[in-house]
C-alpha cells in the first residue's frame, strides 16, 4: 500500500510558476515509477508527466518545456514545477505512483494522491 499526499496547488496568475509537491509514505518510493495527471471539469483525466523509478522522464507535449518532474527518493516526494502557467493549466493535479513502466494510461497507476487544485487566473 501507498499513501500519497499532494500539495502545493493555489490561485496564480498567467505567466505564474508554482510548485506542487507528492509526499509518499508506505511500501519503498524509489521502485515505483511516478507521475502527475490532471483533471478539469468536464474533462477526462489526463496524463501530465511522469519520472520512472530509474530516472528517465515524460511529458506531455502541452506542458514540455514549461512543467519539470522530479523526485527525492530520500524524502519519499516528487515535484512538478510549473512555469509560464497558462488559463488552460486550470484544474485538479493528482500525483500517481505506479510499477515500472506505467503509461500514460491513467488505468496503469495503481495509487493516487487526494489532488491539488490549480487556478491560473487574472
Amino acid at each position: 500500500q501507498v499513501l500519497l499526499v499532494d500539495s502545493g496547488g493555489g490561485l496564480v496568475q498567467p505567466g505564474g510558476s508554482l510548485r506542487l509537491s507528492c509526499t509518499a509514505s508506505g511500501r519503498t518510493f524509489g521502485n515505483y515509477d511516478m507521475g502527475w495527471f490532471r483533471q478539469a471539469p468536464g474533462k477526462e483525466r489526463e496524463f501530465v508527466a511522469a519520472i520512472r523509478w530509474s530516472g528517465p522522464r515524460d511529458y506531455a507535449s502541452f506542458v514540455r518545456g514549461r512543467f519539470t518532474i522530479s523526485r527525492d527518493n530520500a524524502k519519499n516526494t516528487v515535484y512538478l514545477q510549473m512555469n509560464s502557467l497558462k488559463h488552460e493549466d486550470t484544474a485538479a493535479y493528482y500525483c500517481a505512483a505506479g510499477p515500472s513502466g506505467s503509461s500514460s494510461d491513467s488505468s496503469s497507476w495503481g495509487y493516487w494522491g487526494q489532488g491539488t487544485q490549480v487556478t491560473v487566473s487574472s
